[in-house]
């Protein structure tokens, strides 16, 4: 009986024309854009903090990092691929109304005990007339996190983010800390709407 209603029901939703939320498999993907995303820049970090220390390493990633955004701007077109925080070093990349209250949120379950390191959410959200699937995915402040971004910092790391990021915010974390999410908002139908940039 209960295989005839979902045959029913998945009948009803075909012949109705409204799409079935492929939530589960969008997830995995954008979990894989993350994966990628996050080694690439990990990659650029580790050689410059290997090349010239923090403070070198704030410089070459403020280049860097925009070039690996373009890329991934090219792979995943109409896509928005990016990370916020509600301590951002750059403005451009403050969170809207929707990334704020998923980033509150993960604070909540941070204290309820849970592990940033497997916190995500997911949601198809509406705006202006336009649906599309957004995913958010904590960053945890590890220890090498804590060079640019943590509470003691050494003078010459100071001295540049000051330089570079006149309105950074983003420091005072402690390992374990809830650093900011990665943040993908990925059109209902691949390519059909292109959503403003953001720098990574």
């Amino acid at each position: 009986m209960k295989k005839i209603s979902l045959l029913f029901l998945l009948f009803v939703v075909g012949c109705s024309g409204v799409p079935v939320d492929n939530t589960e498999e969008r997830v995995i993907e954008n979990r894989l854009v993350v994966k990628d995303l996050f080694a690439a820049l990990k990659g650029e970090l580790e050689k410059a903090l290997q090349a010239g220390g923090p403070a070198s390493a704030i410089s070459v990633c403020k280049t860097k990092v925009p070039e690996i955004g373009k890329t991934f701007k090219e792979r995943y077109p109409g896509w928005t691929i990016g990370r916020t925080s509600l301590k951002t070093r750059n403005p451009a990349n403050a969170p809207d109304e929707w990334e704020t209250g998923v980033l509150q949120k993960f604070e909540v379950r941070k204290a309820a005990g849970e592990d940033p390191k497997t916190m995500e959410y997911s949601a198809f959200v509406e705006k202006d007339g336009i649906r599309a699937f957004r995913y958010m995915k904590a960053i945890p402040t590890s220890e090498v996190c804590t060079l640019c971004h943590g509470r003691v910092l050494i003078p010459n790391v100071i001295a540049k983010l000051d330089e570079l990021y006149p309105e950074d915010q983003a420091r005072g974390f402690d390992v374990g800390d809830i650093r900011g999410a990665f943040s993908i908002t990925q059109p209902e139908s691949a390519g059909s709407h292109h959503h403003p940039d953001r720098t990574l």
